[in-house]
């Protein structure tokens, strides 16, 4: 067998594995998949926003935090991580205006990542709990109050929640929330097996205890969300996800800015799977699930993505010279017992695979009812899973250059 039609076959395989596992978990526990415990006890709760030169949405974040309808919110902390606009006096008047409930906070210096900014601000927590949201995030009324509950379990360490798109007027923004609607899908099966991996900075709760016994943010992280997640994993904490807790993010509207945020979660990863990278088997899910389902879905887009090109550009180049060489020999280039209509098996695989995928993709955005929002249309879940899809794995073979090069940093 050629090497890389075993490659193609391995790749089938682990695809159909992953699919049909997790719309298995999902059958199984699609009852209770946007149940959020009710509040037993009233958590005391400090939300940390880190800024820089966020001016235009610093004071939309601030009004939206105060519309929570959480009664235990004790401290809005804004940190002003040395910001070069009017960002430090627009939170300054809300200061004014709420100088029990707001307190606002100003690096020594620059730190030039959400992580450092974040753990500045960590500094003057004293609640039980600590959430933190990025200055151009936005979550819903209700959203801190979903989360709540799940802190009655003891063992459970922190609370992701539904990340989804806010500007979707551009054609990259749409095919983004589509994409965060099938993030938000997968993360919560994943938590049925203890797999979640991450708790994005537009929305995430922290029991302070927990937050400190891993020593916070690791600020040279590009992805501290990731990493923190990791660590809280390997501390045997419980990761719980409230699918009924949105929060809409300003999301890049144009490929440039896309590029540059993939990059840095990319290289982020990278840094998080190099720094964990001793505990393959070991430490309980982390090292048993979540950095092999990380590393291999990583691989395998990669080798998917070579294996697709390769035999595409065979498959071209061997028409072209065929075509060029019976025109010069005045011949027919193709005839009747040149067409095939025999079923090839790895077509046969390649289709199956991608309708398990359009069907888990429909599945996802089903899922989900936003009253503020339109239904994804077919055209932009075609693109999604045709030209989005594949673009990311080449994202990823430049992030891992840059990392090789040492190129690192957040902006």
């Amino acid at each position: 067998m050629e090497f890389l039609t075993g490659v193609y076959l391995v790749y089938a395989f682990v695809s159909f594995y992953s699919l049909f596992l997790f719309l298995l978990i999902y059958l199984k526990d699609k009852q209770n998949f946007n149940y959020s415990p009710p509040i037993t006890k009233e958590y005391s709760l400090s939300v940390v926003v880190p800024c820089w030169n966020e001016e235009k949405t610093i004071g939309s974040v601030i009004e939206n935090l105060l519309e929570n309808d959480y009664c235990g919110l004790k401290k809005i902390i804004i940190v002003d991580d040395c910001s070069t606009d009017n960002s430090y006096a627009v939170i300054n008047n809300y200061v004014q205006k709420y100088p029990q409930l707001i307190q606002l906070v100003q690096t020594p210096k620059n730190t030039g990542n959400a992580g450092g900014a974040k753990s500045y601000g960590s500094k003057f927590v004293k609640t039980e709990l600590i959430g933190f949201t990025d200055a151009d995030s936005f979550p819903k009324k209700d959203s801190i109050s979903k989360m709540i509950g799940f802190f009655d379990d003891v063992q459970v360490g922190a609370v992701t929640a539904s990340v989804l798109v806010k500007n979707r007027n551009t054609f990259v923004g749409k095919l983004q929330s589509i994409e965060y609607k099938f993030i938000r899908f997968s993360r919560k099966l994943l938590q049925y097996i203890d797999g979640i991996y991450a708790t994005p900075g537009p929305l995430a709760i922290y029991r302070k205890t927990a937050f400190d016994d891993v020593g916070g943010f690791d600020v040279k992280n590009l992805t501290e969300d990731i990493e923190i997640t990791w660590h809280l994993q390997m501390k045997g904490y419980k990761i719980m996800m409230s699918t009924g807790s949105f929060v809409y993010c300003e999301s890049p509207e144009n490929l440039k800015n896309w590029f540059k945020q993939r990059n840095r979660w990319n290289v982020g990863g990278l840094q998080t799977i190099i720094k964990y990278s001793k505990y393959w088997f070991r430490k309980g899910m982390l090292g048993n699930f979540i950095l092999p389902f990380f590393v291999s879905s990583w691989v395998i887009s990669i080798f998917g993505m070579g294996v697709l090109v390769y035999r595409l550009s065979r498959s071209f180049i061997l028409e072209l010279l065929s075509t060029k060489y019976s025109l010069a020999a005045e011949t027919a280039f193709m005839t009747l017992k040149d067409i095939n209509l025999t079923p090839n098996i790895l077509v046969f695989f390649g289709l199956s695979v991608f309708a398990l995928t359009l069907f888990s993709t429909f599945l996802a955005l089903k899922n989900i009812e936003e009253k503020d929002y339109k239904s994804e249309g077919a055209l932009s879940i075609m693109a999604f899973l045709i030209f989005y899809v594949m673009v990311w794995p080449i994202v990823l073979i430049i992030s891992i250059y840059k990392l090789s090069l040492g190129k690192v940093a957040w902006r």
